[in-house]
């Protein structure tokens, strides 16, 4: 991939993940938005934009934002959206 394909996937997926954590939680602090705007590794803002689609709360996002890079796995409970909404367990 050439570099300015590359810079554009970032600032694409940095939109989308903003844009996904606006739809699900209201408005996004400014320091959420410059962490993501640090980010340099594509592979975890591609996990965080599922993790912010999935995420019940802001809160298990942000647990999830501090984690770095690492793993590609999302699972269990507290990933499940629906489950907030019928009154779950967070």
């Amino acid at each position: 991939m050439f570099g300015f394909e590359e810079d554009a996937g970032f600032v694409q997926d940095r939109e989308d993940l903003i844009s996904v954590l606006r739809m699900r939680f209201g408005d996004v602090s400014p320091g959420i938005i410059e962490s993501i705007y640090e980010m340099e590794d594509l592979d975890t803002l591609e996990r965080l934009i599922l993790v912010a689609a999935n995420a019940p709360t802001l809160k298990v996002f942000l647990e999830e934002l501090e984690e770095g890079t690492g793993t590609f796995r999302i699972h269990g409970e507290r990933f499940n959206p629906i489950d907030s909404m019928l009154g779950g367990s967070e």
